[in-house]
């Protein structure tokens, strides 16, 4: 579950888009919390909906893969919700929606590496690769930094950029383009971040 967000000026896209959705997400997170759903269920619901995902991906229907896709995003952002509402976070409900995260990105991934394999297309093959690449070390500069008490947060693709650019580019039948867009900006944005947390270390004269 995500850490609810308490600032008054969000510091990431993600971060305005909980504050800009709140009054829509408020209510239903409250209605799943009333039938008695609990925010870790949301997340394996989610991760459940993109593995569907994946299976459409993989079999070319990249449309309906989109749908798919769009439909589950919001329950990123519900479980989050949910566990505010209750009142109460939990450091394992956290963990778990950190790593259904990941599991969900690839899986996306993986369909269309599935996909692309099938039709001996090696480039798109070779893209998915560095996409993924470029996925896990966006999230594990941020990880491993803040683990080292430096602030990661900015960055040019994060969570919420690339799974736009994935969903607009499935539901117009083109994820060549958003391979494209995730393979180079993913990896931009991993080295970003490694030049952020060189220049807070060097500015702490934490460098060897």
């Amino acid at each position: 579950m995500d850490q609810p967000v308490l600032q008054k000026s969000p510091k990431t896209f993600s971060d305005m888009l909980r504050v800009r959705f709140k009054g829509i997400l408020d209510p239903i997170g409250a209605f799943l919390n009333k039938i008695g759903l609990t925010p870790n269920a949301m997340t394996l619901i989610g991760l459940a909906g993109h593995i569907g995902a994946a299976y459409l991906l993989a079999r070319g229907e990249m449309l309906w893969g989109g749908v798919v896709v769009m439909v589950m995003g919001p329950f990123d952002a519900l479980d989050g919700t949910m566990a505010r509402l209750r009142g109460k976070t939990s450091r394992f409900g956290g963990f778990l929606d950190s790593v259904v995260d990941r599991y969900a990105e690839l899986f996306l991934l993986g369909g269309l590496l599935i996909y692309y394999s099938n039709q001996q297309l090696w480039l798109p093959v070779v893209l998915v690769y560095a996409a993924a690449a470029g996925s896990v070390m966006v999230s594990y500069t941020r990880s491993r930094g803040e683990t080292a008490d430096f602030k990661v947060t900015a960055g040019l693709m994060t969570r919420v950029e690339r799974y736009i650019v994935i969903v607009l580019s499935l539901l117009f039948n083109r994820p060549i383009i958003a391979l494209w867009i995730l393979a180079i900006l993913g990896n931009l944005t991993a080295l970003q971040r490694i030049w952020l947390v060189r220049k807070q270390a060097a500015a702490e004269n934490d460098l060897i």
